[in-house]
């Protein structure tokens, strides 16, 4: 499926409009994840922030061990409507 194609036809709305709506809401999701906010689509689930520790890993090709830096990246958690329109 390809988003873009699918919200204009169910809307009746133009590519070009449907592409413009698509990318304020991934510029409005992104822009409040940068500043460590919670975005809830009510239904559909919730994005946020997560800070991964530094932590020792092992580099497979050689064993030899090495540091892993502290890392922020995005969690997902889908929420009951999602959950159960896929059961």
């Amino acid at each position: 499926m390809e988003l873009i194609s699918s919200v204009a036809e169910q809307t009746s709305i133009s590519r070009a409009k449907a592409t413009e709506v698509i990318d304020a809401i991934f510029e409005a999701i992104e822009g409040a994840l940068k500043r460590n906010e919670e975005v809830r689509l009510v239904g559909f689930g919730t994005f946020a922030t997560a800070v991964r520790k530094e932590g020792t890993g092992r580099n497979p090709r050689t064993g030899e061990a090495m540091r892993i830096a502290a890392s922020t990246t995005v969690r997902f958690k889908a929420g009951k409507a999602l959950k159960d329109a896929v059961q």
